[in-house]
């Protein structure tokens, strides 16, 4: 397969467009981002690794989904599935997280609120995903996929980070709370969710409406999946178990706002704690991938306070006793 640019710039020729591209970072992804000229006007070509299949394509369907429901995502304005190339509307440079964290603190709190909004508009379009059958209608985080999440994380994290693998009772018995947690995960999963809706991927546009991004892994999941990923995603400090009551107390005010149907803040609270202890060790398994295979080290960071936060939660929750043992030992290695 030719080289990513090469790729573009032998899509821009085709389509009598300007050649010039400009180089754009992606962050763990493994598609590459480049700033062009479309039609005259500035444009992102995202160019995937592969060719792809326009009818089956994630982000076509998904983008097309996300915008008739009146969510704001990026016009698509052209795309060629033999050369891999998808061109987006530019929005821009400024992403939430680099806002947030230069913002203060009353600033911060404002923009978190913003941010939240948008995840009932996302669950209000389940039943269009289902009507259009959307590939995010046909996928679920059920058993499968949350177990081999877990399963990612502990080779990453125990053997490919810290090189120090699991006893094989240990593996034993995290393996079986492992099998409880996304059981009862998985009959809750009943709303789309973005599926990494997070700071990184929320975009600031020229007028400061916020734009979401990276949206083509969407799925049907947990009412909490979302909003753990907004809310504990990329942690350098643990959160106040208040602060966090105080927003899960907030979304749902926004769910009801929308018509969607009520859910009881306990309940929602011991379902938002399942979901932090496998969507936060999620992640720990991912940036540790990224940090060895990836040389992204700035990832090394988040994972001691994600640990700080899943024992929390299982400390609330009275369970899991293997994988409590297993982070302090981490915490506090002999």
């Amino acid at each position: 397969m030719e080289d990513f640019r090469l790729r573009l710039e032998r899509f821009l020729s085709k389509n009598h467009q300007p050649t010039e591209v400009e180089n754009l970072t992606p962050d763990a992804s493994t598609r590459e981002y480049f700033r062009i000229r479309w039609n005259f006007v500035p444009a992102v070509a995202c160019v995937y690794p592969e060719p792809f299949d326009e009818n089956e394509q994630s982000y076509i369907d998904v983008t097309t989904l996300f915008r008739l429901n009146g969510l704001p995502v990026a016009e698509i304005l052209a795309f060629d599935g033999e050369t891999g190339v998808i061109v987006l509307e530019d929005l821009g440079n400024t992403i939430l997280r680099s806002v947030l964290d230069s913002a203060g603190e009353a600033e911060k709190e404002s923009l978190l609120n913003r941010a939240i909004q948008l995840i009932p508009r996302i669950q209000a379009a389940t039943e269009s995903a289902f009507k259009t059958n959307s590939v995010a209608s046909r996928l679920r985080f059920d058993q499968e996929k949350l177990g081999w999440e877990l399963e990612f994380f502990k080779t990453h994290y125990f053997e490919t980070f810290k090189r120090q693998p699991l006893t094989d009772e240990e593996n034993r018995l995290l393996s079986e709370e492992f099998v409880g947690l996304v059981r009862e995960l998985e009959s809750k999963a009943s709303v789309l969710c973005h599926r990494d809706f997070h700071a990184a991927n929320i975009m600031i546009d020229a007028k400061g409406d916020f734009r979401i991004i990276d949206h083509q892994d969407a799925r049907i999941g947990a009412a909490s999946y979302d909003l753990v990923s907004l809310l504990l995603d990329r942690i350098t400090e643990v959160p106040s178990s208040a602060w966090l009551e105080e927003k899960r107390l907030y979304f749902l005010d926004q769910r009801e706002r929308l018509g969607l149907p009520h859910i009881e803040p306990d309940d929602f609270a011991y379902e938002f704690r399942l979901q932090t202890i496998q969507r936060c060790l999620k992640a720990i398994g991912t940036f540790s991938y990224q940090s060895v295979h990836r040389g992204k080290t700035y990832f090394v960071q988040y994972i001691e306070p994600m640990f700080r936060v899943v024992l929390r939660a299982a400390e609330k929750l009275d369970r899991f006793p293997e994988l409590q043992k297993i982070i302090k030992k981490q915490l506090s290695p002999e």
